[in-house]
């Protein structure tokens, strides 16, 4: 495991910290039911197999 060498600073480490940002997940339509519904790319395949059920 990688171990720093050096303590790093305060300022340094929220500085890498602030770079991270969440991105919001790509929403793709799947026809269930005979309905449209925007499902993340993931989970397409669950929902065509009914594991999940889309929220109306």
């Amino acid at each position: 495991m990688a171990v720093p060498k050096r303590k790093m600073s305060r300022s340094n480490t929220r500085h890498r910290r602030a770079q991270w940002k969440a991105t919001a997940p790509q929403l793709v339509p799947v026809v269930l039911d005979g309905k449209v519904h925007r499902v993340p790319q993931q989970l397409v395949k669950a929902y065509r197999r009914g594991l999940l059920r889309p929220e109306d």
